[in-house]
């Protein structure tokens, strides 16, 4: 026994002491195979997954320094049996392979022949197969290459994509460096995601993955299609791929609800793309519109479901997810994993922070109390609508004027889920709001009148919640959010981690109805965070002055 701050169980779940000395090194060391369960304040829970440790192979980790990570840290004695099913598990990635063939085009191949046997006798990939080439090959239909790696995933042998890509429609394009160069990470991220061929890049909000993305274009030098979440996503990046590469304004074109321009570089979103009209996807030609090089997913942990299906047609395109956490509400990460590709890089938030790329940040949850008549209101309410009474009580309202007035003139949002409690803020802060009714054109003056400093305070919906720019942004002050979803706490944290702050910290408050739900699900979308680090003080409202 050892005074490590781990403890293995055979359930495969870790147990980490927040306080040990050694809690801070250990967590990064376990970051890249284990996620995040339950972070309460002293002890907080990760579980093994076969997903995560299947990542983690993809993204250069053996199953020997997983084993040595987890003996370094534990207390105790590791069970010898899930050292043995960690190894095992990380060996199934790749006994299978996905291979061209000068005739057949694309094969299934294998090291393991049992292995074969058994998946060629499920009824999962039944159909998807051609005919047995020899006792270790059999042919694959060339457009099941997606829906076949699905199918494996779920029989618990994750295919390993060797079968190459097509090079798309060349189009020239380069990085522009005068005056900045690919920090570190970026040029690391690049390099990882071209070696793999596909996958999904990991980096925090304003750790730059706009310029990871113009890297891999740079290096295609094919035509590209990038998926966004919305229109002003796809502006900034419009604006972003103009300012640091060789691409003019007319080589890249918009295709959103308002314009349909297809181009050698095509920035749609995923609203436009996912569009039905009596039954049909009418947009889904913008896919063959051109020979696409690159298809570029931003924010891939959002991925909607008919653009999974959409992809398992794109395998033989290059493909590179870009986000700041693999976690999915829906339970879908094995999709990410099996049609966009594993995770080729990862950069834990708190070391991006340590080498100054991002703000330091401090996150305070401030508890409010329900007046005694709204706490009968609550308690016999039915149990889908407590949340937003417990989240839109009026007493946040004084506890979000008391924050802003506490950092004066600090660029700062307030963050929430509700319209009509984010206009009673609006009205009690005398500042502008930003919701899904704001159209384009005025949302993007606001933002840009917000990152000048004509504008020190902006209350918005969950339309800032992606791929939106807001450098100067110091304070956030989170009232309500999407029940407990973490991708959105990661998210909204993110907006104030943009670099160049002269080192000031970032201050995320996230106000919160005690004894009610609304405090179980802010204890749900913190986990993420919290495994990434960053660790939330509770104060109480009346405490605030």
């Amino acid at each position: 026994m050892n005074d490590g701050p781990l403890i293995v169980q055979s359930d495969k779940t870790l147990l980490l002491e927040v306080d040990h000395e050694d809690a801070a090194a250990c967590r990064k060391a376990i970051a890249p195979f284990a996620e995040l369960e339950r972070s309460p304040e002293h002890v907080h829970t990760y579980r093994l997954t076969p997903l995560g440790l299947w990542n983690a192979r993809a993204a250069g980790h053996d199953a020997e320094q997983v084993v040595d990570t987890l003996l370094t840290y534990s207390r105790y004695a590791v069970p010898h049996a899930l050292l043995v099913d960690v190894a095992e598990t990380m060996a199934r990635y790749g006994r299978l392979r996905l291979e061209k063939h000068p005739v057949h085009g694309l094969v299934l191949a294998s090291s393991d022949r049992p292995v074969l046997e058994e998946v060629l006798r499920a009824k999962k990939v039944a159909g998807m197969l051609g005919e047995r080439l020899d006792p270790d090959t059999v042919a694959v239909h060339p457009s099941e290459r997606g829906n076949l790696k699905q199918a494996l995933l779920k029989l618990g042998w994750p295919a390993e994509d060797f079968a190459g890509y097509v090079d798309g429609e060349a189009h020239a394009i380069d990085l522009d460096p005068e005056g900045w160069s690919l920090r570190p990470y970026q040029a690391e991220a690049v390099d990882s995601f071209w070696h793999g061929g596909s996958g999904v890049v990991v980096l925090p909000c304003g750790a730059g993955k706009t310029l990871v993305g113009a890297a891999a274009m740079a290096q295609a030098r094919a035509t590209t299609l990038i998926l966004v979440t919305n229109t002003v996503s796809a502006r900034q990046w419009k604006d972003e791929l103009v300012r640091r590469t060789s691409l003019t304004a007319d080589e890249i074109g918009e295709y959103s609800g308002t314009s349909k321009e297809i181009r050698p570089v095509t920035i749609a979103t995923y609203q436009v793309l996912t569009t039905r009209r009596k039954g049909v996807y009418p947009h889904l030609e913008l896919l063959d519109a051109r020979d696409w090089g690159l298809i570029v997913y931003d924010e891939v942990h959002l991925l909607p479901a008919p653009i999974f299906r959409m992809t398992a047609d794109l395998q033989a395109r290059r493909r590179l997810g870009l986000t700041a956490t693999l976690v999915r509400e829906d339970g879908r990460e094995g999709d990410v994993f099996s049609l966009i590709g594993p995770k080729r890089y990862d950069a834990p938030w708190k070391d991006i922070e340590a080498q100054g790329w991002i703000a330091p940040a401090d996150c305070v949850e401030v508890r409010v109390s329900l007046p005694e008549s709204e706490r009968l209101v609550y308690a016999t309410a039915e149990p889908d609508e407590r949340y937003r009474l417990a989240a839109c009580t009026h007493h946040k309202v004084d506890v979000v004027r008391s924050l802003v007035e506490q950092h004066g003139d600090a660029p700062t949002l307030v963050i929430g889920q509700y319209l009509d409690q984010l206009d009673e803020l609006a009205t009690a802060l005398d500042a502008p709001v930003i919701s899904g009714d704001t159209k384009v054109a005025e949302r993007q003056r606001l933002f840009d009148a917000f990152r000048s400093g004509e504008i020190r305070r902006l209350v918005v919906s969950k339309v800032a919640n992606f791929s939106i720019d807001l450098p100067s942004a110091e304070v956030a002050i989170q009232v309500s959010g999407s029940y407990g979803s973490r991708q959105e706490e990661a998210q909204r944290l993110g907006r104030l981690l943009r670099p160049g702050r002269d080192g000031k910290v970032a201050r995320f408050y996230t106000v919160v109805a005690r004894d009610t739900v609304d405090a179980d699900f802010a204890a749900h979308r913190q986990r993420f965070l919290a495994e990434q680090g960053y660790a939330y003080r509770i104060v109480d409202a009346a405490d605030l002055g």
